[in-house]
């Protein structure tokens, strides 16, 4: 029964409290949603914040209020913060970075999202590549596109991070990398290819998460990644009632899949990363 590391994408950029109420947007309120989520297996956190309008911030001090909360309260729990940019100024975005989470995201190249492009010039890629690297930062690569493996692996070869990040497949987006099991598996292959020592994990959007969790579960991924950022409902008719609830399921299915959910140190061992303070 291999471990999997279940991450919980507490809050993200684009749902709003009228979408789901209970998506966390307050400093406090991503605290205490955090620590559900973590009572119910979740091992890693991934963190955006938001202004008291919900938009997004890219506030360093609503990051680190945030990681001392989950630090207190979610012993060993991975702290993972955004430098993703809908709705952030690019220059910003990695100046949550000084407070040394235990992770942060990154993206190596831009794709279309349904009324932006997510902009990730290459200049921006390196700067918070190198800013990671640091602060002892290990990164989580965001993969959209065929390409951004690539990407990922010249800054391997730039000499911009080791040779094991962990890598997530974004699937489901629209405009972007639709929810295919088939594009899955030419993904991984090409993974394998270029960065074999990374760990990896795929995150389904919208109706497509739980789809997504179940594929990359029989292909003996590192992790799962759910919550609220990238899907509200539990079922069409069903808003989810909190990250916990999608933490939940999430672990049946790494149960059905014949895994287990893994421990906070069990967690760190497998994305390569130091035991808890």
């Amino acid at each position: 029964m291999n471990p999997v590391v279940v991450a919980v994408a507490i809050t993200g950029s684009v749902p709003r409290k009228k979408d789901n109420p209970a998506v966390p947007t307050a400093v406090a309120e991503q605290i205490e949603s955090t620590h559900q989520a973590y009572e119910a297996g979740a091992t890693l956190v991934h963190i955006h914040v938001r202004n008291d309008d919900e938009s997004p911030s890219s506030d360093p001090d609503k990051f680190a209020a945030v990681q001392e909360g989950v630090r207190q309260h979610c012993p060993g729990m991975i702290v993972q913060f955004s430098t993703g940019g809908r709705g952030r100024d690019p220059s910003a975005r990695g100046l949550s970075l000084v407070h040394r989470p235990d992770m942060a995201s990154l993206s190596t190249g831009s794709v279309n999202f349904p009324t932006i492009v997510y902009e990730n010039h290459t200049t921006l890629v390196t700067d918070l590549a190198g800013t990671m690297k640091a602060n002892g930062i290990r990164p989580e690569i965001e993969i959209f596109d065929l390409s951004h493996l690539h990407g990922a692996r010249a800054l391997v070869e730039g000499g911009l991070m080791d040779a094991r990040p962990h890598v997530q497949f974004v699937m489901g987006v629209k405009n972007a990398m639709p929810a295919d099991e088939r594009l899955l598996d030419i993904l991984l292959g090409e993974l394998r290819r270029v960065l074999p020592e990374a760990t990896w994990t795929a995150a389904g959007i919208g109706r497509e998460q739980a789809r997504v969790m179940d594929w990359a579960l029989a292909r003996g991924a590192d992790a799962v990644r759910t919550g609220l950022e990238d899907n509200i409902r539990v079922t069409r008719d069903r808003l989810a009632a909190s990250n916990a609830e999608l933490v939940s399921l999430a672990a049946e299915a790494v149960a059905r899949a014949g895994r287990r959910v893994a421990t906070p140190e069990e967690a760190r061992r497998l994305l390569h990363l130091a035991p808890a303070a």
